[in-house]
């Protein structure tokens, strides 16, 4: 018989910008500084995903995450 492992995703929202040297950069809304860089879209994600597990991994109890991420509003005044 085959068991079946069930693996436990979490999301969290990134804030992705341009920085002045053309990397973008992305910081993750619910773990108070992590972020990471790259120059290409696809890198900045990947990265963004090990910057994510190294930090849960070096957390010495869970994270409980109490606010939800509504959204990013750009507005001109």
């Amino acid at each position: 018989m085959e068991r079946l492992l069930k693996i436990t995703m979490k999301e969290f929202n990134i804030i992705i910008e341009k920085g002045e040297d053309n990397y973008l950069i992305s910081e993750v809304v619910e773990l108070p500084g992590c972020h990471t860089q790259a120059k290409t879209f696809d890198e900045l994600i990947k990265r963004t995903k090990e910057a994510i597990s190294l930090y849960l991994k070096c957390q010495e109890k869970p994270i409980k995450i109490h606010e939800k991420f509504i959204g990013v509003q750009r507005i001109a005044v």
